[in-house]
């Protein structure tokens, strides 16, 4: 097992392709990938989502958008668990705690049922 991360691999990957020339369509040789290129995707890189974002059911999410603006994670989190009325959601949040704070910290999520990524609005 490596210890590179995948930004290690993209980097490498990206002054690798800087150095080289692309064949296009056996037809010659195509444009050298300038630094601007690079620097370009670098930044695209930088401000992508991550590969693995936590998957939540629809229910959960609306929660978590609601809760969001009025309430802690810890208040979530308590109220799941002690609250007067157990809901499927409530009990899913108990059960999946990680996953749960993992998207309440990033702020974007899957959509277990439509695979959809929702993001948090930002606060105004």
């Amino acid at each position: 097992m490596s210890n590179e991360t995948k930004r290690d691999v993209f980097d490498d990957l990206v002054a690798e392709l800087a150095e080289a020339y692309i064949a296009l369509d056996g037809e010659g040789i195509g444009e050298e990938l300038t630094n601007e290129d690079k620097q370009a995707y670098l930044k695209d890189y930088d401000a992508a989502l991550p590969d693995d974002l936590p998957v939540i059911p629809k229910t959960v999410g609306e929660i978590l958008q609601s809760a969001h603006v009025q309430d802690t994670l810890l208040g979530v989190l308590d109220t799941a668990k002690n609250g007067y009325k157990v809901s499927e959601p409530l009990a899913w949040i108990i059960d999946n705690q990680d996953t749960f704070a993992t998207a309440w910290v990033l702020g974007v999520w899957r959509v277990k049922e439509t695979g959809e990524i929702v993001k948090l609005e930002a606060e105004k």
